[in-house]
């Protein structure tokens, strides 16, 4: 439940709760507190359906009777009825005490939202070793990142961890390459990547040898480096690790150049040969079932046909890691609800293996959740590492960061210091490519285009950067002074519009926490930066007739750049102090 946090939209709720004599309660009338449609009506709309029912009246009725039982004052300037509706005016003082004063202060960003706190584990970004991470790997991440970062500030109580596929086929085809058919020498850097190019040419040569005199070769010498790798012994397990840790050092640079960071490492490796084990254990209780020599579980009575666990020739599948996983996650951390951030390809997968959950007695598989997502795709069409047709991950950043250096900031080589540049050029790379992922609905597909991602003058990340990139200009220039503000001042239309805009803040990151949507508060900063922009163009504040009204405009001016900073926070996203 959420907790009533608006103190604004409180008061005006224990206002309309006196005039109805109680009928409703505090949390009824909260919760139908809305925006009118066009915000020239009010700051704030109250619907009068609920009373109607109640009082069998008409709904403009009952709004004229209340509009005569709530006075104006000097907190509240305005009530109209309007049809069905009650609309509110506030004055600026109203906003400034019961909203901006606590953005200045802090305190607005520290509030609980929720009232109750389960245990989640959020579970995203799961790379595969020994294939290059691209682009596309960064929807899972952006996304995985934004919702913890997201939930935290809502106030649940919430576990990252990662599950990187380090065991498998894909690895398999790499050793195969590296040990018949490589004749590169092994770069010193950069040997992450470069296990995925091999990765690549692997698994073409392959598919072109498979129905050749080669293909059954191939497929017995894959076979045995797959028992090596299971029986954790000989030359492969061995060329295993030293290159396993090739590929876990490029996702931990990729991780820190993002700043995600995992509180639990979860890895295929570690819940192979175990989860195989539970499976036999449970066909051995006779809780699982046998088919053609397969064990698995029946879901025909739920639509979900037969979820196999383990294959005749003994070996497991992705839904058996998945129930081992699970397992150790209840087990491990007593959580609540488990939530697995992963493409849509896999619906059918976790909707049996929830259900397998289910029927094992696991009663968090109910607050399991699959939060599905769609792929990024190049403008010419579908990424695939299989045929090496991707946009590697951190050259794309080293392309961005040079085109921000080059692009927008080799104006400043003679005012900042290089490590400067280098560091707002790192800053708007991420801004670009965390809010373009991340902007996009979930069940949308994603078309990167780097040029787009990077303009600043559209609805992009670096366009919200340079916004509260602009706000920290103004209040050093100006010098805000931290004293009473004379609220009353701010009277101008682009003014009350960014009042309107701050107090809905924490209601979208509770709306987005609630429900997985990071994509609504990239919306909201968007909003929030265009009408700053309008402000910023009609309100001057170097040539504001008096200091009071100045210093007045430099506070609304921080207190929106606190939020537009907080909300790229909650996304992952650094706000420069200059562009």
């Amino acid at each position: 439940m959420r907790r009533l946090t608006d103190q604004i939209r409180l008061k005006l709720a224990e206002r309309i709760r006196q005039a109805c004599t109680n009928e409703l309660t505090i949390n009824e009338i909260y919760s139908q507190l809305v925006e009118p449609p066009n915000l020239e009506l009010g700051d704030l709309a109250f619907g009068c359906f609920a009373l109607a029912k109640m009082r069998r009246k008409g709904p403009p009725q009952i709004a004229q009777e209340l509009k005569t039982l709530i006075s104006t004052d000097q907190w509240l300037e305005k009530v109209e009825a309007v049809g069905p509706y009650l609309n509110f005016r506030l004055s600026p003082e109203a906003f400034g005490e019961d909203l901006l004063q606590s953005i200045l202060s802090g305190e607005f960003f520290k509030q609980k939202l929720t009232e109750n706190n389960p245990k989640i584990m959020v579970e995203y970004s799961q790379p595969n070793t020994h294939k290059e991470l691209h682009v596309g790997h960064m929807r899972n991440a952006c996304l995985g990142d934004a919702l913890v970062k997201t939930m935290r500030y809502a106030g649940y109580d919430v576990i990252s961890s990662t599950f990187p596929g380090d065991v498998g086929t894909h690895v398999a085809k790499c050793l195969w390459y590296l040990k018949f058919h490589n004749q590169e020498q092994t770069p010193i850097k950069g040997r992450g990547e470069w296990l995925g190019k091999i990765y690549s040419r692997a698994h073409l040569k392959l598919e072109d040898e498979e129905k050749t005199p080669a293909g059954e070769e191939n497929k017995k010498q894959l076979t045995e480096i797959l028992r090596q790798l299971e029986s954790k012994q000989g030359e492969y397990f061995q060329q295993w690790k030293e290159t396993r840790e090739w590929s876990v050092e490029l996702m931990k640079d990729v991780y820190a150049w993002a700043g995600v960071t995992f509180d639990q490492w979860y890895w295929e490796s570690e819940v192979d040969s175990s989860s195989v084990q539970y499976v036999k254990e449970l066909y051995s209780q006779g809780r699982l079932q046998k088919s053609e020599g397969a064990i698995g579980l029946d879901l025909s009575a739920d639509n979900l046909g037969f979820c196999l666990l383990l294959k005749s020739d003994g070996t497991g599948l992705y839904a058996t890691k998945d129930i081992e996983l699970a397992k150790r996650k209840f087990q491990d951390f007593k959580i609540d609800k488990s939530i697995y951030v992963v493409d849509m390809r896999q619906a059918l997968h976790f909707k049996q293996v929830f259900k397998v959950l289910e029927f094992l007695g696991f009663t968090q598989a109910k607050d399991c959740f699959h939060l599905q997502y769609n792929f990024v795709e190049l403008p010419d069409g579908a990424m695939s590492s299989r045929k090496g047709n991707i946009v590697p991950l951190m050259k794309l950043v080293h392309e961005m960061e040079y085109m921000v250096r080059t692009k927008y900031l080799s104006r400043y080589e003679d005012e900042w210091t290089q490590q400067e540049i280098d560091l707002v050029s790192s800053q708007v790379a991420q801004g670009a490519i965390k809010y373009g992922m991340v902007k996009i609905d979930n069940n949308k597909k994603i078309v990167f285009d780097m040029d787009e991602w990077l303009k600043i003058d559209g609805d992009s990340g670096p366009f919200i950067q340079y916004s509260a990139a602009r706000i920290h200009s103004l209040c050093r220039k100006f010098e805000m002074k931290k004293q009473a503000t004379e609220w009353s001042l701010l009277t101008h239309s682009s003014e009350r519009n960014l009042f309107q805009a701050l107090v809905n803040f924490n209601g979208v990151m509770i709306t987005a926490a609630e429900t997985y949507r990071p994509s609504i508060i990239c919306t909201y900063l968007y909003d929030l930066a265009k009408r700053f922009n309008l402000f910023y163009h009609e309100c001057s504040i170097g040539q504001a007739e008096t200091e009071a009204l100045q210093q007045a405009r430099l506070a609304l001016s921080y207190c929106v750049g606190q939020v537009l900073e907080n909300g790229l926070l909650s996304l992952g996203i650094p706000t420069p102090e200059r562009m």
